[in-house]
């Protein structure tokens, strides 16, 4: 199998961690840019998207998102986003966006 190949059948059947990552990419790319509030909200955001994903794909299609059951894994990720969306938006900004 040609490397290409390999990448791409890695890429088709774990696009949506993949997807995921991007959004955690951008949220720390907005931390270190000085921007921790909206990082933290592009990070909830796509902690969010972890969890819709792992609702509405079969367990098959959900790849690497799959840690627990279905229930567990919704639970916590849909936990965690709610969380991070209340510390980003109640935490005073202390002079920063």
């Amino acid at each position: 199998m040609t490397p290409r190949r390999f990448a791409n059948r890695v890429f088709v059947a774990q696009w949506p961690i993949l997807t995921v990552g991007l959004f955690l990419l951008a949220a720390f790319g907005l931390v270190v840019a000085g921007y921790w509030r909206r990082g933290a909200l592009v990070l909830a955001i796509g902690v969010g998207v972890a969890a819709a994903m792992r609702l509405a794909l079969t367990d098959d299609r959900a790849g690497l998102l799959v840690v627990r059951s279905r229930s567990i894994d919704i639970a916590t990720t849909a936990s965690v986003s709610a969380v991070l969306i209340y510390i980003a938006w109640t935490i005073d900004p202390l002079g920063t966006s």
